[in-house]
C-alpha cells in the first residue's frame, strides 16, 4: 500500500477558509442583525402611529427556504430580500397582535421570526384581499425579524405595515 502525502500551501488554506466563511454568512439570511427599513420598539398600550411602518418588497430569496410552514401550519411563501425588512422589539409580552400589509393590491406575504427561539409566523392573503396579515396570540417579549415578501419574484411593491394590539 502506497501512502500519499497531502500538502496545502498557507495561501490555499487561507483562501479556502475565507470562501467558507463567506458562503456560511450569505447562505443564512436569518443571521442578519440589520434591517432594510428600520426597527420599531413596542410596549403594551403603544400609540397606533408607533405601529405604522413603510417599505417596499423586493428580492428573489424564496422565504420557504427558511421554513415551509409556521407553528400554526400556515404556508410560508413569497420572495424577499435576504435581509429582514423590519426589526420589531417587543419590550413585554403581548396577549395578541395583528400585523397587516397594505400595498394597494399587490400579492404580499409575511414571514416573522423570533430570534431567541426561532418561532415562526407566516401570513398570506387576508380574506379576498391579496395583502398578507398575521393575527396571532401569545407574543413573547423579544426581537422579531420581519420580511414582507411578494408572491412574484423580484417584484417591487410599496407598502405600509400596520401593527395593532387585539
Amino acid at each position: 500500500m502506497t501512502k500519499t502525502k497531502f500538502t496545502i500551501s498557507p495561501l490555499e488554506l487561507y483562501s479556502t477558509l475565507v470562501l467558507s466563511i463567506i458562503a456560511i454568512f450569505t447562505a443564512i439570511p436569518v443571521t442578519a442583525n440589520t434591517s432594510n427599513f428600520g426597527k420599531v420598539e413596542l410596549s403594551p398600550g403603544f400609540k397606533s402611529s408607533q405601529g405604522r411602518l413603510t417599505g417596499y418588497t423586493s428580492g428573489s430569496f424564496p422565504l420557504h427556504k427558511m421554513s415551509k410552514r409556521d407553528g400554526e401550519g400556515n404556508a410560508c411563501t413569497g420572495f424577499a430580500a435576504t435581509t429582514p425588512d423590519h426589526i420589531m422589539v417587543l419590550k413585554e409580552d403581548f396577549s395578541a397582535l395583528k400585523l397587516k400589509v397594505n400595498s394597494n393590491g399587490a400579492d404580499t406575504t409575511l414571514f416573522i421570526l423570533r430570534a431567541k427561539d426561532r418561532t415562526i409566523r407566516c401570513g398570506d392573503d387576508t380574506g379576498k384581499n391579496k395583502d398578507a396579515s398575521v393575527n396571532g396570540k401569545s407574543w413573547k417579549a423579544g426581537i422579531y425579524k420581519i420580511w414582507v415578501g411578494n408572491f412574484n419574484k423580484s417584484m417591487r411593491s410599496d407598502y405600509s405595515l400596520e401593527i395593532t394590539e387585539n
